[in-house]
């Protein structure tokens, strides 16, 4: 059961952005963070490249080095394609991704339309993010505004955290969260003293389900306090969860707008991804007060449906706007887009886990 969309806009395609070298061409542009600046929306892009060059018998593996984009050529006779974003080298299982992520900075003025495309990019600078950096979530903490991203390299796919007080520089603060852990987001608020943080960490013997986790830290870059949120199960979430925007406060509770995937029927598919929501105790963000049963956000547009990936709505930036909840969200690991919601309806829509 899904709600209402009071409105649903494409706000940026791969054509729409350049490419960060000239032998590269951009296939995404999606999953982006997004806070309410001064007096706009600032979107945190990421964008996804690949070669342009084409070699018959070869996959072209792009990776950075140097502050450059380099491309392994491997021989699909000792490579085999996974699905479109993966191939696997077939003497021992290791796997590369077929493009590689930057983000970029972009101006959305009051949220509903893409005021300027800049040229401010936030790229990979060392091993540990070789393949990309990629899913921003951005926080406004202390007056500075905070943004995990997925650091992938030869080592997994690991969390890092970074920061900046005007979109134009940054300081990076190192990893926070070793491989496999992705869809890490800051509170916006301290509990009980502490900065607090939702993580999905993967676990590779499948003793258990997927799973979000909640953590502390005194300082942002040192965590602990680890236990798990018991997100009730459900088909349409059997592959994957994790969490979209940062959590945000309301009368209520922490409104947490989270992600599933529906586990893969055939091989080469990656299921489809919605959206759905919690509502966590503002004291004690392990105790799920409401969520709901069914995803209130799926694909339904032709942008949604067909893409690099097809079937995918995944929502990674909110911003409330008195009783609207603009999401931002990647559309089919293709395009970026905003779909507005009434956030009455969506906490009404919810029941409790009990």
């Amino acid at each position: 059961m899904t709600i209402r969309r009071i409105s649903t806009r494409i706000l940026l395609q791969p054509s729409d952005i350049s490419p960060s070298q000239d032998d590269m061409e951009v296939v995404g542009v999606f999953n982006p963070g997004a806070i309410q600046g001064v007096d706009e929306v600032i979107l945190l892009v990421r964008v996804v490249e690949r070669s342009r060059e084409r070699r018959p018998g070869f996959f072209g593996l792009p990776r950075w080095m140097g502050g450059r984009i380099i491309t392994d050529w491997v021989s699909e006779s000792e490579w085999k394609s996974v699905d479109s974003r993966l191939v696997q080298r077939k003497a021992d299982g290791l796997i590369r991704l077929t493009f590689t992520s930057h983000l970029r900075v972009v101006h959305c003025g009051e949220g509903n339309s893409v005021r300027a495309v800049t040229d401010v990019l936030f790229s990979p600078e060392c091993e540990l993010e070789e393949f990309g950096v990629e899913d921003p979530r951005i926080t406004l903490l202390d007056s500075r505004f905070y943004f995990t991203y997925v650091a992938v390299s030869r080592h997994g796919p690991a969390t890092a955290l970074a920061s900046t007080s005007d979109f134009r520089t940054f300081d990076r603060h190192g990893m926070i969260f070793c491989p496999e852990n992705k869809d890490v987001v800051l509170f916006p608020d301290r509990i009980d003293g502490n900065f607090a943080a939702l993580h999905r960490p993967v676990c590779g013997t499948p003793f258990t389900r997927p799973e979000v986790w909640v953590a502390r830290s005194p300082d942002l870059r040192h965590w602990g306090f680890h236990s798990p949120l018991m997100i009730p199960a459900a088909e349409w979430q059997s592959g994957r969860v994790g969490i979209g925007p940062p959590p945000i406060r309301t009368p209520d509770g922490w409104l947490t707008i989270y992600h599933g995937n529906r586990q893969p029927q055939r091989l080469g598919e990656v299921g489809e991804y919605c959206g759905g929501a919690l509502l966590l105790a503002i004291d004690d963000p392990t105790h799920i007060l409401n969520w709901t049963e069914f995803p209130f956000f799926r694909p339904e547009t032709d942008f949604e449906r067909a893409g690099f990936v097809p079937n995918v709505v995944f929502p990674t930036g909110a911003v409330q706007i008195d009783e609207r909840l603009l999401l931002y969200y990647g559309a089919a690991d293709r395009a970026t887009a905003v779909a507005e919601f009434s956030v009455r309806e969506l906490l009404s829509m919810m029941t409790g886990t009990n």
